[in-house]
């Protein structure tokens, strides 16, 4: 399934986040009931090996495979394609070049100039997917510096790029606030209603990534289309968290 067969349904793809690089626990985040799951390479501590792992291990379900990329790389964004991914986040599109750049790297010839080599894709997503790879692929800029939103139209009306996807840490440390989960401060859920706004006059998809499923609501309700909750390192760390807490308070 593709993130055009569930925004066909007229709702926002629930995204999960995956930075333990692991196929396991891939495999069991994928079977909990998420629209879509990112492997994180950024930020994460995962390696295009494990990242191959993890994405078979999505495979295992209906679930799309997603992959944030280190940075504005053609190479592994190609990678990450030919690899299963579904969709491809990049961080720090700051330009209409870096947006033609990334818009380029994702679809093969005449759109684009994608290499072509889907070696673990063709596998995972049928035989004639390099007929199909141009439709059923997703471009995601992502959006987290004032420069970019300086230029955000730009961006928007770059052919190929299909959505973009709100960073809010590093959105708020250049619009001088500190990072947080799920802000609240005004200038923040202005910039947030802004990148929206101009990315339906666009026709384009708009993401963004959330602390908590109350605030994914509350975000998927103003009109974003895809809302990521939180990540396996998180969950693990949250869950443990609780049940130290529960049995050291038990008297």
């Amino acid at each position: 399934m593709s993130l055009n067969r569930i925004w066909a349904e007229n709702r926002a793809a629930l995204n999960g986040w995956l930075a333990i690089p692991d196929g396991f626990a891939s495999e069991i985040m994928a079977h909990q009931g998420w629209d879509s799951l990112t492997v994180d390479l950024q930020h994460g501590v995962v390696d295009y090996a494990a990242a191959v792992r993890m994405l078979t291990a999505i495979g295992t379900t209906d679930v799309v495979p997603v992959v944030r990329v280190p940075w504005l790389d053609p190479g592994i964004i190609m990678k990450s394609l030919d690899a299963g991914a579904l969709a491809v986040i990049c961080p720090m599109i700051n330009t209409a070049a870096d947006a033609r750049v990334l818009a380029d790297a994702m679809r093969y010839a005449p759109q684009g100039g994608r290499s072509y080599g889907p070696i673990r894709a063709s596998f995972a997503h049928g035989a004639d997917y390099p007929k199909r790879a141009n439709e059923i692929v997703t471009a995601f800029a992502m959006i987290e510096t004032k420069q970019a939103m300086a230029v955000l139209d730009d961006i928007l009306a770059t052919p190929g790029i299909d959505g973009v996807y709100v960073g809010p840490n590093d959105l708020a440390l250049t619009l001088g606030l500190a990072p947080q989960f799920d802000p609240t401060h005004r200038t923040m859920l202005d910039a947030f209603d802004h990148i929206l706004a101009r990315a339906k006059h666009h026709g384009k998809r708009a993401a963004i990534h959330t602390g908590s499923a109350g605030y994914a609501k509350t975000m998927a309700n103003k009109g974003f289309d895809l809302v990521t909750v939180g990540s396996d390192a998180r969950f693990i760390a949250a869950g443990a968290a609780a049940e130290v807490a529960a049995f050291r308070a038990r008297d």
